[in-house]
């Protein structure tokens, strides 16, 4: 009988310590796709669509993990290590935090039950490998339908074409969201570069598209899906998906 209890007892506080983590955890995604479609461009990340969020939450307390589609070394857009940034440097500087995104597990390796909300980084990269992709797919299905919220900033929304939920619907249909607009993808002269324009597949897949003046900061956030359209809009995504895990 002692040890029945014993047994018990162990396996509710080997619970209860999952509960407790799983309820601070945070799980950050970025691409792996390096190249600007056929120009021989590099791309990748956008450095503060990582850091912004990340600080938002991790200083707000909640554990973060950094993973990318195929795992390894992340890339990180070159054009955005330019920025004289405060976060950027400020996590380039903690070398824990860099080997991260040196070395990072694969999306596919991740359990959505250890996280209450995913968190895709923007940056040109995602459109050659989020959408489509059956862990992106799976994992934030997984991770909403437990509960949680997905969230996506500036070119990181290209995550949320695909996601069905158990139901058979679009996760982002007939929500609010926001995105890289066709607009600013026209001023910086990658229309004819990229595979789709972000705005025009959100709508296509039943979602309400809404933007601001082109590089002003925009969040939108409907049913614990929050999304931002461009990199001005990184910190503000980040404090509004920790504002909705703290309700």
């Amino acid at each position: 009988m002692k040890l029945l209890i014993k047994s018990v007892l162990l396996a509710v506080l080997a619970f209860a310590s999952t509960t407790s983590l799983a309820a601070d955890k945070v799980l950050m995604v970025l691409t792996s796709h390096s190249q600007m479609g056929d120009t021989g461009k590099p791309t990748g990340y956008w450095l503060a669509e990582l850091t912004h969020p990340y600080y938002a939450l991790a200083d707000a307390g909640f554990e973060v993990t950094i993973v990318s589609i195929k795992g390894g070394k992340a890339p990180i857009d070159p054009n955005s290590l330019t920025e004289d940034d405060a976060e950027n440097q400020r996590f380039l500087a903690d070398a824990k935090l860099k080997q991260q995104i040196e070395n990072t597990a694969t999306l596919a390796s991740v359990n959505p039950a250890d996280y209450r909300a995913v968190v895709y980084s923007g940056g040109h990269g995602t459109m050659w490998d989020f959408p489509n992709n059956p862990d992106v797919n799976s994992v934030s299905a997984a991770i909403y339908e437990q509960g949680g919220v997905v969230a996506a900033v500036c070119h990181g929304p290209a995550a949320l074409l695909d996601i069905k939920l158990s139901d058979g619907s679009y996760l982002i249909a007939g929500k609010q969201v926001t995105g890289f607009s066709n607009l600013e993808e026209e001023q910086i002269e990658l229309t004819q570069v990229m595979p789709f324009l972000l705005q025009d597949q959100l709508i296509e897949r039943g979602a309400s598209f809404s933007k601001a003046a082109p590089w002003q900061s925009k969040v939108v956030a409907d049913q614990r899906v929050v999304t931002g359209q461009n990199p001005q809009s990184a910190k503000l995504l980040g404090e509004t998906v920790a504002a909705l895990l703290k309700k």
